[in-house]
């Protein structure tokens, strides 16, 4: 299994995320490699995970020295990634690792993909413990319902920051992606039904990060993304 941690000047949080995900990992019957991608850091988040990789086993870092956004982050991560299944979560563990455990089962009876969901329209059982902001979620619930109209039907929350793919699954969808910041989710997702993969969702616990990244401006970012997603499928840039 490889688990990819896309980081931007995460250093206060990756060093906690790296005990934990780790901890998690040892007590499992299975191989496992974690990977963190630096989007172009410029704080000590390499400098945490270097060393962390020296108390921990089968940690990595990729120094990217450029910022390219979360989409190609991930990107680089799934690409660069050995694991049969290749899960990405965020820095600050606001889905904790463990939820993997309801990923399992449904990996084991067939599915290529298996996402996390805060939506219990998605899937029962799903919650905020700490919720986002009222207008977060305001533009989030808004947002939500273009991309379905747009680019995926029937996914409530395309967003969640906890997602796993087969690694067949991983590498052609990865290798095709052009969307490199926040709408990167949908794009992943969009290409997964383009290409046939059954896609699993199960419910996420999620814990808001007060000092989120996201910006009221990447709202509308995602909004022109999922558009340009659209386009691509409507003109075939995306190779089957």
């Amino acid at each position: 299994m490889s688990v990819i941690i896309p980081a931007y000047n995460e250093g206060k949080n990756i060093s906690k995320t790296l005990d934990v995900v780790s901890k998690y990992l040892n007590s499992q019957p299975y191989s496992y490699e974690i990977i963190v991608v630096s989007d172009g850091s410029t704080d000590d988040t390499v400098k945490v995970v270097q060393e962390k990789a020296k108390l921990l086993p089968n940690v990595f870092v990729v120094d990217r020295k450029r910022n390219r956004g979360k989409g190609y982050t991930v990107k680089e991560g799934m690409l660069e990634a050995n694991g049969n299944i290749r899960l990405f979560t965020d820095a600050d563990n606001s889905t904790d690792i463990s939820h993997f455990e309801k990923m399992r089962p449904l990996f084991d009876s067939g599915y290529d993909v298996v996402i996390g969901s805060r939506d219990p329209k998605d899937a029962p059982g799903a919650r905020q413990a700490v919720p986002q902001p009222w207008h977060k979620r305001l533009l989030g619930n808004l947002g939500n319902l273009f991309v379905q109209l747009v680019a995926v039907r029937g996914i409530w929350d395309t967003q969640c920051g906890f997602k796993a793919f087969r690694h067949y699954a991983a590498e052609k969808i990865f290798s095709q992606t052009k969307i490199n910041r926040w709408g990167f989710d949908i794009e992943a997702l969009a290409l997964a039904r383009k290409f046939g993969y059954k896609i699993g969702i199960i419910p996420v616990n999620w814990i808001n990060n007060p000092e989120s990244r996201v910006k009221f401006s990447s709202y509308f970012q995602v909004l022109w993304e999922t558009i340009k997603i659209r386009w691509n499928l409507y003109r075939h840039k995306y190779n089957i």
